[in-house]
């Protein structure tokens, strides 16, 4: 096993803080620092004594800790190991699986075989166990054993721990650390001389349960009382044995590491359930103080949105305000006003729009990483909204200024013009104002076709009125040279004034020229420009149309019963799919138009004042309406793949349902005929006939299987959702009234049947009646029904010989056909007879008779029972020939129940000759067979 274990290059090692080789664990599962040597010790301590005496102190405790559970214990620990008996039955115990069967020889083979068996269980829970084997466990060494035992701790004590992300060591340490916070004189930095003083054990008991120990009576400089107190505590009330004693912690110089964390280790365990709950507890603050950050932050951002719109509300008024002043100084004092707006109001303003849309994008930052959903101001309160409401002022604000300045100039020029209206220079340089720089602008290199049109428009009427000027400008030059002769005091300003007018002249028609050619050149580029615009327009809108319609048509969804109708839509869809390189090809056209126009604006540094002025459709547009084509594709493929997979599944139910439908249909008619011709049939006597149909009766019962198969198979059509069924014309509502009609047409022949026999027995009609019966109901049964109508019914009683009798009414039939069979045998039939009789065999006026009503009916007319008059005689005669008699002769002549039941039923006699105790017995031989109430 080391030898195998030593040839691994996958398994790791290390040497332990007491010289011993221990297990680290394997692939797959996370290693921890507490696997690492403490640095800052001194080496030569690893070897001393104390270590060992303290780890097999805790170890001994912590493994009897699990072994009492079995009902065990172990005294020392590198002898009660060696035969691997108890090592296997700890590893079960703490780990809640069985090993394999352990051998209980007494050899040397028979112990490594155990411990071997207790390694492979402890290496198949990821721990590579490193030069660590069974010899040296069965041999006894102490710090192997030790090792071994350390490794079981980690694995199954201390590796699961877990705290805010950090495990093990780590985890458990920051555990400490955490629950230990709140108390004085305690630092918990590591797992030996930071528990020495004891107060660490005693504030982890008082975090959890402050009834146990009185905190506030410790003192550090006491570490004996506080240990064995802690101790105590721990293995009076938590259940966690004493693995150390207060003296070997107390008397070394670092208490052995391992001891310490396997016995704080327990603590936890003890302690995991509160732990939780502390957990769950700060789960819930955080995440109700994330809740409340962002309600406050959402509060803020409605406040100042507010109170921002309401500013632009009240700031708008007053900058669209265009009231002219008449004097310059008005006009100053409102631009100096706005001058403070713009210096002082304005700032602070834009400071909390920035803001605004600072704190809107953190909240919503906060609310996507916090798993909430996103902010909705309330209405009007949006980003955009804001913005475009800072739009509006700065659109206001724009013109506001601008309308000062023009109104500024307007009064400079009147006073201008209001001292030197009369002098033409000063009219001329008044129109000559601002012609230059207009000459010389190029507003042309942003402005659209149809502006550059309106420009050389404006420019041709420029061009004439300059032409106009040109007398003034003679004047001017006229006038000059009158005051130069006139010797004017002021006339070297006069002839430079008139040399600057002359001069402006000449460059104002260099100008005109210069910017008519660039106009020109302008307006053929802008033209050719606007020919690929109108084209790319023509074709761009179609095709975004197209390309809209394909979206929405693969987007559509789709209701389909058959086979034929999924393969209709994928072959329409393998049409579609077929187009797709025209339309890319298109696509690329398009595009082709776009890039020429801006290849153009490159070349001759065209500067476009806007989009495309015959389409919103822009190429991004239409390639990423292509690119979500190309996606959906795919998309319907998998859905339309889909969909054929569940229609055919849909044809294998019909066809399945509708084979079983097909041969149970057919099967329960045949079945309902043979019933009927066997109702008819006159084979054998009643009872074969009986026998026969129970027969019968099983064998239908055992189809029922079939019947609940093609339930189950309907079951699963109604789910699949399949509402026609081309393959058989049966639904399951006509299997189940056609199985329910056999069921009820068998048992209710057998009845008749059973009610034949009954008849035939209590009537004492012999067989031949019987056939002769059953063969005059099935001649006139010609509608195989098993029941006669009233003149069916009578034809029968006719041709049976029974003579209804003659009636004072008309005597004829609705049947011509039956009246003329009539009379030639010789019947006369009255229908008051006849409507007497109807009443005896169809008491519930169903229009029909029955065979078995027929039956009774026969049986009374042509078996010797008895009457109502023979009952009534043999009374009378009972009674010596009185009309009455008495409760005596009744109890002397009949049985005694039927005497009571006389007496019980007759009326008292009230003739004149009745005496004492008569009895009515001509009344109850009535009542006896209807004829009066019993």
């Amino acid at each position: 096993v080391l030898a195998i274990l030593a040839s691994t290059s996958s398994y790791q090692s290390g040497t332990g803080e007491n010289g011993y080789f221990f297990g680290t664990l394997g692939a797959g599962t996370p290693t921890n620092d507490y696997m690492q040597p403490e640095e800052d010790w001194d080496r030569d301590l690893l070897l001393d004594p104390a270590w060992e005496k303290q780890q097999r102190k805790t170890f001994t405790a912590w493994c009897n800790s699990h072994l009492r559970k079995a009902g065990t214990q172990i005294e020392n620990i590198e002898e009660d190991f060696r035969d691997g008996l108890k090592l296997m039955l700890l590893l079960e115990v703490i780990s809640g699986e069985r090993l394999a069967k352990p051998e209980r020889g007494k050899m040397r083979v028979h112990k490594i075989s155990n411990v071997n068996k207790a390694l492979d269980f402890i290496a198949s829970k990821g721990v590579k166990l490193v030069s660590i084997g069974a010899e040296e466990i069965v041999d006894g060494n102490v710090k192997m054993t030790l090792g071994m035992i350390w490794t079981i701790i980690l694995r199954f004590a201390i590796q699961d721990i877990s705290v805010e992300e950090t495990s093990a060591k780590e985890g458990l340490l920051l555990w400490c650390q955490r629950k230990t916070a709140p108390y004085k004189n305690v630092n918990i930095q590591n797992f030996h001389i930071s528990w020495k003083d004891g107060l660490g054990f005693c504030a982890l008991i008082h975090r959890h349960r402050p009834e146990l120990i009185d905190y506030g009576k410790l003192r550090k400089d006491d570490p004996l009382t506080n240990l064995n107190t802690a101790f105590d505590v721990a293995e009076k009330y938590l259940d966690i044995p004493k693995m150390l004693d207060a003296e070997d912690i107390v008397g070394t110089a670092r208490p052995d590491e391992k001891a310490i964390m396997t016995y704080v280790s327990s603590f936890y365990h003890a302690f995991s359930g509160a732990q939780k709950a502390e957990t769950a507890a700060n789960r819930i603050c955080k995440v109700l103080a994330v809740n409340q950050e962002n309600e406050q932050l959402m509060e803020d951002y409605e406040k100042l949105a507010s109170d921002l719109l309401e500013w632009i509300r009240r700031t708008i008024p007053w900058l669209e305000n265009r009231a002219p002043e008449n004097t310059m100084q008005a006009m100053q004092q409102k631009l100096e006003d706005f001058r403070d707006y713009r210096r002082l109001h304005k700032p602070p303003k834009v400071q909390e729009k920035c803001q605004l849309e600072i704190n809107f994008n953190t909240l919503q930052t906060k609310l996507r990483l916090s798993n909430r959903p996103a902010f909705m101001p309330s209405e009007g309160k949006m980003v955009s909204d804001i913005n475009n409401a800072w739009g509006g002022l700065e659109q206001a604000e724009k013109g506001y200024e601008e309308w000062l300045l023009n109104e500024i100039r307007r009064l400079e020029r009147l006073d201008h013009l209001a001292e030197k209206f009369r002098q033409k220079a000063s009219i001329h340089e008044s129109w000559t104002d601002g012609k230059e720089a207009m000459l010389q602008q190029k507003d042309y290199e942003t402005a659209t076709l149809s502006e550059i049109k309106a420009l050389l428009k404006k420019h041709e009427a420029f061009e004439s009125d300059l032409a106009a000027h040109q007398d003034r400008v003679e004047q001017i030059a006229a006038i000059a040279q009158e005051l130069n002769e006139l010797d004017y005091y002021d006339s070297p300003s006069v002839n430079a004034r008139c040399q600057k007018i002359c001069d402006q002249w000449d460059n104002l028609g260099a100008l005109t020229q210069k910017r008519r050619e660039a106009l020109e050149r302008t307006e053929k580029l802008l033209e050719t420009i606007d020919q690929l615009y109108l084209e790319y327009a023509k074709r761009a809108a179609p095709f975004n149309n197209w390309m809209e319609g394909a979206m929405e048509d693969l987007q559509d969804t789709f209701i389909v019963h058959t086979i034929e109708e999924i393969q209709g839509l994928t072959t329409a869809h393998e049409q579609f799919k077929a187009t797709l390189p025209d339309a890319d090809k298109e696509r690329q056209a398009i595009l082709g138009i776009h890039n020429e126009v801006s290849k153009i604006v490159q070349t001759y540094h065209v500067n476009m004042a806007g989009t495309n002025p015959y389409t919103t459709i822009t190429p991004h547009e239409i390639n990423g309406k292509w690119e979500h084509v190309r996606q959906l594709v795919p998309r319907r493929d998998q859905a339309l793949m889909e969909e054929h997979a569940r229609q055919q599944q849909n044809e294998r139910l019909r066809k399945q349902f509708g084979a079983q439908a097909n041969v149970i249909g057919p099967w329960i008619q045949t079945k309902m005929e043979e019933i009927g011709r066997i109702s008819i049939e006159m084979h054998g006597t009643l009872e074969d006939q009986l026998n026969h149909l129970r027969q019968y009766e099983k064998s239908i019962v055992n189809y029922k299987p079939k019947i609940d198969q093609l339930e189950g198979d309907h079951q699963q059509i109604q789910e699949a959702l399949i509402f026609d069924n081309k393959h058989t014309n049966y639904t399951m509502e006509h299997i189940r009234v056609g199985w329910e009609q056999l069921l009820t047409t068998i048992a209710r022949t057998i009845n008749e049947v059973e009610n034949q026999i009954l008849t035939r027995d209590a009537k004492g009609i012999s067989q031949e009646q019987m056939n002769e019966f059953r063969a005059s109901f099935n001649h006139f049964d010609r509608d195989h029904s098993g029941t006669l109508g009233p003149e069916e019914f009578k034809a029968c009683l006719i041709s049976l010989g029974y003579d209804i009798g003659n009636d004072a009414q008309t005597g004829m039939m609705d049947c011509e056909d039956f009246r003329a069979c009539l009379i030639s045998m010789g019947y006369n039939m009255g229908e008051a007879e006849f409507a007497r009789i109807m009443s005896i065999v169809d008491p519930n006026r169903l229009g029909v008779v029955t065979f078995q009503a027929f039956i009774d009916f026969m049986s009374r007319e042509t078996a010797d029972t008895d009457t109502a008059d023979q009952v009534m005689a043999s009374f009378k005669i009972l009674a010596g020939d009185k009309n009455y008699i008495t409760v005596d002769e009744l109890r002397r002549e009949l049985p005694p129940d039927q005497a009571e039941y006389c007496i019980a039923r007759m009326a008292p006699y009230n003739g004149r000759d009745a005496v004492p105790g008569a009895l009515d017995y001509m009344s109850f031989s009535t009542a006896l067979y209807g004829e009066s109430d019993l």
